[in-house]
């Protein structure tokens, strides 16, 4: 595997459909953007249409020809991820790729539409079923993509099924549920990765994380700590960039994982980076695929 990738290496994504949740903003944002720019048709994945048309907009001021379709979706509701795949099915018979990347950090104490726990409800749970839906079209398309934003944080996560959703009183944590969501977007790629092998399934699971990029999401994260952590971190546009390299770099292997070079994987040039041991663990995965279909009411066989 070559260390070293730049998005200028990149063939002409013509005639290719990828989606990307959480697409009017951040990483999302600039992974559209780039898309775009290598004449992919992508499908902007977003929860309000406002937000999405800006970004939209915004986007064909640099990228006329630009070919983006936006398609509805919340994350935190159930009947909202299956009715954006029937109207994705009834659209477009073939995905290139789907990228996992919308997400909520740090939020208060809150649940979905579905009763689930807000931040593992989005992080992981919507993006689990929303590709369970999608997985018939990604099988019928040669060499297609799965890629799910990962964090750092995923370091500090454990997994507590006893408590998953936090139903316990008094035993929320926003950092904590955090963690756990992220350390379940890597659970579920490397044992969706493991069970696409097994079927010799023409479809890659990739992960990445952005490192320490300046979105919306940070900047409310971190509230007056940003100014500091404006000084260590990188811009939008780089923090895409191991998303866009899993999901375009032809030597890239399923079950991987790209991050930032840098110290701390905090910024830097995409590259391969290792997650924590536990996020390997195939106990905790295959108990989390099976609580995750239980949580979905739907079952995720690979085949």
């Amino acid at each position: 595997m070559k260390t070293k990738w730049t998005l200028s290496e990149v063939a002409s994504q013509k005639g290719k459909v990828y989606i990307v949740t959480g697409g009017n903003s951040g990483i999302g944002y600039e992974t559209v953007r780039e898309l775009a720019k290598l004449d992919a048709t992508v499908i902007m994945a977003s929860r309000n249409q406002e937000r999405a048309t800006n970004a939209k907009e915004e986007i064909l001021k640099t990228v006329p020809d630009a070919s983006i379709d936006i398609i509805l979706i919340d994350l935190a509701n159930m009947d909202s991820i299956h009715n954006f795949a029937k109207v994705f099915k009834d659209k477009y018979n073939q995905l290139d790729g789907l990228v996992n990347n919308a997400g909520v950090m740090f939020t208060p104490y809150r649940e979905t539409d579905d009763g689930f726990e807000y931040q593992n409800g989005i992080n992981h749970l919507g993006h689990f079923l929303l590709t369970n839906l999608l997985f018939d079209q990604l099988k019928e398309t040669k060499s297609s993509r799965i890629v799910t934003i990962s964090s750092m944080a995923h370091k500090f996560g454990k997994i507590n099924f006893d408590n998953y959703l936090f139903e316990k009183k008094g035993s929320y944590s926003k950092i904590k549920s955090y963690g756990q969501s992220k350390l379940s977007n890597l659970l579920f790629t490397f044992e969706l990765d493991r069970r696409l092998r097994n079927q010799n399934i023409d479809i890659k699971a990739l992960a990445a994380h952005p490192g320490g990029a300046k979105t919306n999401l940070t900047r409310a994260a971190h509230g007056f700590f940003s100014r500091i952590f404006d000084l260590f971190s990188q811009s939008a546009f780089k923090g895409a960039l191991p998303t866009l390299r899993a999901l375009l770099d032809e030597d890239a292997k399923s079950g991987e994982y790209y991050g930032p070079s840098g110290f701390l994987e905090i910024k830097g040039d995409p590259v391969i980076v290792k997650p924590r041991k536990k996020a390997y663990n195939k106990l905790d995965a295959k108990k989390l695929w099976l609580k995750s279909e239980e949580l979905t009411n739907k079952r995720f066989i690979i085949e």
